[in-house]
Formats: C-alpha cells, structure tokens, sequence
C-alpha cells in the first residue's frame, strides 16, 4: 500500500493508526500542505479534492477519506479488529468516530483557515478563537457521551480500541498543536492517554513523522 498524507494530518494520522494496528506494510509520500502542494496538478489527479490521505492499494483509483478508508481495512484485512462485532456497539463507535470526522474535524482543517483569513480579512488570532472553538465543542459532546454512556470501557467503545478512538486520539493530539484548553475533558484524557501508551499510535504520532517539527 501507498498513502499520501502529511505530518499534522489528522485524518492521515487516524489511517496510519490502523495500518499500524493491522500490521500492514505501507509507504507515505508525504505533501506540504502549508507550501500548497495539494493545489498542484500532479496531486489534484491522484485527489481532486486536494485533500490528504490517499490510499492506493494495488491497481486503481487511490481510497480517500478517512472514515471510508478505515472501513476498507476492516473489510478486507484481518489482524485487531478496529469495529466490534455486535450492532448496537458498532454503530455506537461508529457515532463515537463521526462527531470527530464529520462534526469537529471539518471546521479545522487549513482550506478552511486559509479562506477564513484571505476571503474575511480575519486575523489570525480570530481565526485561531474560531479554530478552538471547533475543538471545544467536539470534545464536549465526546465528554458527555463517554462519562454518561454505559457502552464507554478502557477506550470508546468497550476494552478494544475501535474507529471511535482513532478518531478521538487524532483530535486530542491536535489540541496540543494548536493550544487548546483541555482541562475540562478528564474522559476524553483517560482514554486518549491509553491510545497513545500503545506502540503503533506512538509510531503514527503527528510529531514523529518527516516535516513535523524537531522530527
């Protein structure tokens, strides 16, 4: 397999994971978003989205976003398994993985930030407010559910890490790079720190892979 992601992608960093997790081989080509490469046409024919990641897996088009591509590898590969067996429970870490992916991650992203700043003039630490503002509104509605709801374990869904906590790791990572309070999310803490203590998520980590700083 080959993916192109990049360093601080979230929704390249939540793949990697699962990647990891189910022990498959893959090379990332890794594109600068900030230097724009995902606007060049050579990376528009891969994804006319201009968006990151990409998934090729043998011959044709590249798999794209993420949730999807999480789906195709629990589909098709064996190793952990990423979603739990019964309805009910997999629909509830399915829910779980959709307010990160759907819901929150969206409002962050840099082709929002970028037109925010260029086409509304608003200054960069507006942006940054509105930015924060995304973060915090998804890791409310995550703390609420997981502190409330009998379905939450040692991770999201259960013991087992799911697609939930893919997703939920790779927005708490993001509230260090960006300087988010979190104070106010002690579940969300808990289970994001088991995520991390495990190897593979430690090998996926943002800031350990090349472009990222002090990598």
């Amino acid at each position: 397999m080959h993916m192109y992601g990049n360093w601080r992608s979230a929704a390249a960093f939540r793949v990697r994971i699962a990647l990891k997790l189910k022990g498959i081989a893959y090379e990332e080509t890794f594109i600068d978003l900030d230097a724009g490469d995902q606007h060049k046409p050579e990376f528009r024919n891969i994804n006319p989205q201009g968006a990151v990641p990409a998934l090729f897996d043998g011959d044709g088009p590249p798999l794209t976003q993420s949730l999807a591509i999480l789906d195709y590898l629990e589909e098709t590969r064996g190793g952990v398994r990423l979603l739990p067996e019964a309805p009910r429970a997999r629909a509830r870490a399915r829910s779980l993985a959709q307010v990160v992916a759907c819901d929150t991650h969206p409002l962050y992203v840099p082709r929002v930030r970028t037109f925010l700043m260029e086409e509304y003039g608003l200054p960069r630490e507006r942006m940054l407010a509105f930015l924060r503002n995304a973060f915090e509104t998804g890791l409310k509605t995550l703390e609420t559910r997981l502190s409330n709801e009998p379905g939450t374990g040692r991770f999201c869904q259960g013991d087992a890490v799911s697609h939930a906590d893919l997703c939920l790791v790779s927005l708490w990572v993001g509230t260090g790079i960006f300087g988010v309070d979190t104070a106010a999310y002690p579940t969300v803490a808990r289970i994001a720190e088991a995520c991390l203590a495990l190897p593979e998520v430690a090998e996926a980590h943002p800031l350990r892979q090349p472009g990222a700083p002090g990598a």
